[in-house]
């Protein structure tokens, strides 16, 4: 049976709680178990899934956060690291992540992208998380 873990970061609780609503119905829906933990932010979610590999409980891993852009390059640094780490963890851990962080130029793009009634991207996280599953065990990886 696959077991998920869904990492969500939590620095806007409101998109975080929408992006875990998508997720957690899409893998519902197919009888998938899962556990969730909660991160403060997006850049502590690529680390909390390389801790979580090693305890080799996890099939498959889902992102979920968001990050808006403000006055600073603050943002432009925790999106590339985030990219960069999952990626890294995805091409060197052999990690079936979907990537369900959402960067935007504003809360309402947060919002349009997050809520189950609209874009519904924690769903579509969850969604590539479980066909990389699958891949991997297509190859027997």
């Amino acid at each position: 049976m696959t077991n998920i873990l869904i990492v969500d970061a939590r620095f806007y609780d409101d998109i975080a709680d929408e992006l875990v609503k998508g997720a957690t119905t899409e893998l519902d829906s197919r009888n998938i178990t899962y556990e969730q933990v909660s991160v403060p932010g997006v850049f502590e979610i690529a680390p909390a899934i390389n801790f979580a590999l090693q305890s080799n409980k996890y099939d498959g891993y889902i992102a979920l956060g968001c990050v808006i852009r403000g006055e600073t390059s603050h943002y432009d640094y925790v999106c590339n690291e985030n990219a960069r780490g999952l990626t890294q963890l995805a091409l060197e851990k052999n990690a079936a992540i979907g990537y369900g962080v959402l960067t935007v130029e504003n809360r309402t793009q947060a919002l349009v992208r997050a809520e189950v009634s609209k874009k519904n991207k924690g769903r579509d996280a969850a969604i590539a998380c479980i066909e990389m599953v699958n891949m991997k065990q297509k190859f027997g990886v």
